[in-house]
């Protein structure tokens, strides 16, 4: 358990916000696709128009969370975010189901950007550390989502899965009034001098943010490329595609903490990026090396691939909380991890289209150059880092020599 009052506070708050992000992950495209009957092309274009109108919030958010308060700077994200969500009930055409989507995922965006500076203050001594519990906490939120969602998706009513989509907006409007119980973020006053939009100047910061983002199409290979390649490529049974995510999400409760306890300094993440390029590497590899195989090979092959995968991810995720914090100016928490998240944003407008190009349609040979990705990706992190901390000499004292 978090150790103080507002830590707890902001970890309930988390919680419910993902039981919420699970009914949506879970249902969402079905509920538009099975209950309002919307093609799935149109679909597919209005959740790329939304994935690009999210890259534009974040930094912006971020920096009014910074000069505001984040606290009610995150709080009306949640709000906003319950109301587009309520409002899918009434997208029964192409227009209003983007105008919904954009905003509900444009809100998403801002709040992960707004809540950072929340994260740094009540984080303690080690707020990367916290975040990786709030990461651990965040699947078990979307696994216990998944549950109703199922429901719905079984019984395949209209009714059934609209109650879906409002218990998905009640439990982000319930995260945004459990915040009510948590100390606001005072705003961090600026100097006077100096440019505002300091992070988008940043190269050093830039260059980290755009390595973070190769690696983070990581997060697609599980939930794009393996499903594709089990069914495509393998011998392996279908339900396998269920075990893998099952596997993935108890190995990252159980172990995320941990992975992050000894990623303690800007060299330390650096390092970790680099294990988890290795990781990938080796994962990609093993997927590879299934097709063809009897059913019971390709099985345990796919699993030990996920579980090597999974470690990976563990290292990832880890390297990118220290380094994202690390390196941000504490007046400009915000507006820094705003632009940080731009990377993954870019992951998951690009990664779905990357990956079934290369792992799928070129197949065998696709998934080594994935891997090799990951790997130089990886490898270069370091060198970025330790340019990132020559541009800091004022807070080289908490930064370690990568």
């Amino acid at each position: 358990m978090p150790k103080t009052g507002p830590q707890r506070v902001f970890a309930a708050s988390t919680f419910v916000n993902s039981v919420g992000s699970g009914i949506y992950l879970t249902a969402g495209v079905l509920y538009f696709t099975q209950a309002v009957h919307l093609p799935a092309a149109q679909v597919g274009l209005g959740l790329s128009i939304a994935g690009l109108v999210s890259l534009t919030v974040g930094v912006g958010a971020g920096h009014l969370a910074d000069v505001r308060g984040a606290r009610g700077i995150y709080a009306a994200t949640l709000v906003v975010r319950a109301l587009a969500t309520a409002a899918f009930v009434l997208a029964d055409r192409f227009w209003p189901f983007v105008l919904t989507v954009c905003a509900a995922g444009a809100a998403q965006a801002a709040g992960l950007a707004a809540r950072s500076p929340i994260i740094r203050r009540h984080g303690g001594d080690r707020p990367q550390e916290y975040r990786a519990y709030l990461r651990a906490l965040t699947n078990i939120g979307i696994s216990l989502g998944a549950l109703p969602a199922g429901w719905a998706v079984q019984v395949g009513t209209l009714p059934a899965y609209r109650l879906l989509v409002l218990g998905a907006a009640l439990a982000f409007t319930a995260s945004a009034l459990v915040l009510v119980r948590m100390p606001p973020v005072p705003p961090v006053p600026r100097t006077a001098d100096g440019p505002r939009w300091t992070a988008v100047r940043d190269r050093p910061y830039l260059l980290l943010t755009a390595l973070d983002g190769i690696m983070a199409v990581q997060f697609k290979v599980l939930t794009v490329a393996v499903p594709l390649w089990i069914v495509e490529a393998t011998s392996a049974p279908h339900w396998l595609i269920s075990g893998t995510m099952l596997v993935n999400t108890l190995i990252v409760i159980v172990f995320q903490v941990r992975a992050s306890r000894s990623v303690d300094s800007p060299a330390a993440g650096a390092r970790a990026y680099r294990r988890s390029g290795v990781a990938f590497l080796a994962s990609c590899s093993l997927i590879s090396l299934s097709a063809g195989l009897p059913a019971w090979a390709a099985a345990t092959l796919l699993l030990t691939a996920v579980v090597v995968h999974t470690i990976g991810e563990l290292w990832h995720a880890a390297g990118g909380f220290e380094v994202s914090y690390a390196l941000a100016p504490e007046n400009a928490t915000g507006q820094y991890l705003g632009v940080f998240g731009l990377g993954a944003g870019l992951a998951e407008a690009i990664g779905p289209s990357l990956l079934i190009a290369l792992c799928i349609t070129w197949g065998r040979p696709g998934w080594y150059a994935v891997g090799t990705l990951f790997l130089v990706t990886g490898a270069a992190s370091p060198l970025a880092t330790r340019w990132a901390r020559r541009r800091r000499p004022a807070n080289a004292k908490h930064l370690e020599a990568a």
